[in-house]
C-alpha cells in the first residue's frame, strides 16, 4: 500500500499485517525532523520502497545534482527495498510544471531517456524502476506505440519497470488500442512490481486521479498481467478522497488474492 498521512496513526497504533508500503520520496526532501519521527517508526516495522516524482527524466533539463543529493541522503537513511520514478518530463527552463508530462515515441527519444536514466542510476548508486505514464495525447511525430517506446527505453536503459496496470487501461481507452497488447510486449525479466489504481471517467476521456476503487476492467486486466508476470509485487495507490485504511487495504488484499492464484476475488 501507498502510505499516506490519514493512516498514519493507525499503522503504528495497530500494525496491521501490510507487506511494505511505498513512501513518496519527495515529501520527505524539504522538510524538517518531524515528518520523519513517524516514517522512522514506520521503517522499524515495515519494509520500505521509495517513489519519486522529481527526477525529471525525459526533460532536456540538466539533471539536478542538488535533488539527487537530497535522495541520496534520504536512502542511505531508510534504506529502501527500490527507487523508482516516471518516464515523464516535470519541466524545462528552469519552471516546474507540477504534472508528469509525455514524450513523443521516437528514436532519439528513446536514447534520450535512457541516458538519463543511467546517469540517474549511477548518482544513486543503484538500478531503478521506471513507471508507464498516463497520456491524454498523441503526438504526430511519434514512431512507434507506447509499449514498444517503454520497452525499448528500459531494456536501453538496463532499468527495471514498474507496470502501471491503470496507466495502461486509461490510455488505451483514451488513445483507442488494446491494453492486452502492451501487456504482451513487456519483457517478463523487466517488470519488478505493479500499480493498482482508480481513475475517473468524465465525458470522452479517463483521467487518472487514484480517487477510487480498482474498475473492474482493470481488475480483469491485472489478471492478465499477474499470469504474465508472476508474483510481481504489486501496489494499491489510493491518493485522492482517501478513505478509511480498511477501504485500501481490503482492495489490496484483492490483488493478494489475484497473485496468490486464488480463482475467486471478492
Amino acid at each position: 500500500m501507498g502510505l499516506r498521512s490519514p493512516h498514519l496513526s493507525g499503522v503504528l497504533e495497530n500494525k496491521p499485517p501490510v507487506p511494505w508500503f511505498e513512501v513518496m520520496a519527495d515529501n520527505y526532501l524539504n522538510q524538517g525532523e518531524i515528518p520523519h519521527r513517524a516514517l522512522e517508526k514506520i521503517r522499524t516495522h515495515y519494509p520500505l520502497t521509495f517513489h519519486c516524482l522529481g527526477m525529471n527524466l525525459g526533460s532536456t533539463e540538466v539533471l539536478n545534482d542538488s535533488y539527487f543529493k537530497r535522495l541520496s541522503e534520504l536512502i542511505e537513511r531508510y534504506q529502501p527495498q527500490w527507487i523508482s520514478d516516471h518516464l515523464c518530463w516535470v519541466g524545462a527552463n528552469g519552471l516546474q510544471s507540477h504534472d508528469l508530462l509525455p514524450l513523443p515515441y521516437t528514436a532519439d527519444a528513446v536514447s534520450h531517456a535512457a541516458s538519463r536514466i543511467q546517469q540517474a542510476q549511477e548518482k544513486l548508486g543503484r538500478r531503478m524502476l521506471i513507471e508507464n505514464l498516463s497520456g491524454y495525447l498523441r503526438f504526430n511525430q511519434s514512431e512507434m506505440t507506447e509499449w514498444e517506446f517503454v520497452k525499448a527505453v528500459v531494456e536501453k536503459a538496463d532499468c527495471h519497470l514498474l507496470l502501471d496496470i491503470n496507466n495502461i487501461y486509461v490510455n488505451s481507452e483514451n488513445l483507442r488500442f488494446d491494453p492486452y497488447l502492451y501487456i504482451d510486449a513487456m519483457p517478463v525479466d523487466r517488470v519488478k512490481e505493479m500499480h493498482l489504481a482508480g481513475h475517473l471517467r468524465t465525458e470522452g476521456i479517463l483521467v487518472d486521479n487514484h480517487g477510487s476503487a480498482v474498475c473492474d476492467e482493470v481488475w480483469d486486466l491485472y489478471r492478465y498481467a499477474a499470469a504474465r508476470f508472476p508474483q510481481v509485487p504489486t501496489l494499491m495507490e489510493w491518493d485522492l478522497n482517501i478513505p478509511a485504511f480498511e477501504v485500501v487495504w481490503a482492495e489490496a488484499q484483492k490483488a493478494q488474492a489475484v497473485l496468490s492464484g486464488v480463482s475467486h476475488v471478492a
